[in-house]
This record gives C-alpha cells, structure tokens and sequence, in this order.
C-alpha cells in the first residue's frame, strides 16, 4: 500500500517499507531505506545513506542525508540514521556523516522544528526537541530528552547533557552537564530543569540528589577539578553524582559557568 505521487522520482533501488507515502515532487535516491508507515512530504529530498526508521514524518521541502559541509569529507560511504516515531518538519537540512565516525544518528520520538539544521557526525539522543531555526555544528551529542529552544545555535564538539534546557536564540560553545537549566550571554547555569523533573516524574529522592551534587559543582566555590574531587569522594555510591562526574570527565569543550 505505498503510496507515491505521480511527480515524485523514487528509485527503484530505494527500500520502502510497507504504507509509505511520499508527496509530491519529492526525490529519493538509490541508497535509502524507509520503515513502515513513514511520510516523506512534498518538495523534499532524501540522499544516498539515509535510514528512516518507522513511523516517521517528514514534511515538506526537507533536505535528509546530504552530504557534509565539511572540507575533510571526499566522498566516502557513510549514513545517516532517523529512529522510529520521529518528525522532521519543514524546510530541516540534515547532513550524513564523515570518516571521522561514518554516520549522523538521530534517536527515536526526536522532533526537529521548521528551518533546523543538524551537521555531520552528531548523535542527537531519543525524545529530544529542537525547536525552529536551531543550528547544530558537527560532531554535537545531545543526551535524551532535551529541548534546546527556537534560534539555539551550538558549537561543533560540543556535548549536552540529558534533561536540559537550553533558553531560546543563544549560542551554546561549552558543554552543558545534565539536569541544568542555562541562557543569557554568555550562556550560562541558571538553574535545575526543574520543569522536566516534573513533567518527566522524578522522585523526590532523585531530585535531592541533583540538587546536592549541583550545590557542590556551581554553588560551593570550588572550581571544575575540586569539585569533581569531592563528588568523588563525598557521593561515592549515589547514580546521580556518577553520572555527572562522567560527563564532566569527558568535557572537551569546558563546562558552562554560573
């Protein structure tokens, strides 16, 4: 039961699912896979290396899986990966990998707003939001469920933690630990995500475990180096302070500041 307009070009190479529908003027290449019950809109484009999972829509004029704006890119074979129940809306640029990692990977239940680019080699993680005109340079990791809200713009290799936010129109260059809130210029903590503790049903137990292990990284006046110490030492066994103190680990970026 695939469904495909008339002024559509589809190879014959492509592998759709069962019940696709591709809209009108829209172009897929030979090498794209396409799970069932997927939309691809009118007017979009989807390049060689794509794999759109399930139930996913795309809307019009999207521009999926091209290649890397990237001087280090020559061609070679890599991917770019939709997970189930996700939505890219309209007028979105999403670009394969490079050699560096051979792929884009983009969770499930992930939505991307109108005007929203997302570059080479990023791994955005399942349930996360980006909201309308957000620009994301390569090799970006994005944790679950995130927002980052409308005009964000974040620097290449930057990581974001899960369960943040990040205010509308200001540019992420530092990477942000998880659970935090952050905004303003330069960007900056401004406090627990305390919105999504709620609407995501954390324990109390769990958010007095952030609130403690944040206390020490941005409230006790300890740099970045001491407070890793002492969440190490003083939090050995809590699953809040260990998940953070990875991440502030693997920080390649530094961490934004209060």
């Amino acid at each position: 039961m695939t469904r495909i307009h008339p002024t559509a070009l589809v190879s014959k190479k492509a592998k759709l699912g069962e019940n696709v529908s591709v809209g009108s003027y829209s172009i897929i290449h030979d090498d794209v896979e396409i799970g069932n019950n997927t939309s691809i809109g009118s007017n979009s484009v989807i390049y060689n290396g794509a794999r759109i999972g399930k139930n996913v829509t795309i809307l019009n004029s999207a521009s999926v899986s091209h290649i890397p704006q990237d001087k280090k890119f020559h061609n070679e074979y890599s991917l770019l990966y939709i997970g189930d129940n996700s939505i890219i809306s309209d007028f979105t640029t999403l670009h394969r990998g490079t050699e560096v990692t051979g792929k884009t990977k983009i969770g499930k239940n992930v939505i991307i707003s109108q005007y929203s680019h997302v570059a080479h080699d990023c791994v955005i993680s399942d349930s996360v939001f980006i909201g309308s005109f957000v620009q994301i340079g390569g090799h970006v990791e994005i944790d679950e469920f995130s927002v980052l809200e409308d005009f964000t713009s974040v620097h290449q290799f930057c990581k974001l933690g899960k369960f943040i936010t990040v205010q509308t129109s200001f540019k992420v260059s530092m990477d942000i630990p998880p659970y935090v809130f952050v905004g303003g210029k330069p960007i900056r903590f401004l406090g627990l995500n305390s919105e999504l503790f709620e609407k995501h049903n954390f324990t109390q137990k769990k958010i007095d475990s952030i609130n403690l292990v944040y206390d020490t990284v941005y409230y006790s006046g300890l740099n970045f180096s001491q407070a890793k110490e002492k969440l190490k030492n003083n939090f050995p066994d809590d699953e809040v302070a260990i998940e953070v103190l990875e991440f502030l680990n693997k920080s390649t970026r530094g961490i934004v500041g209060k």
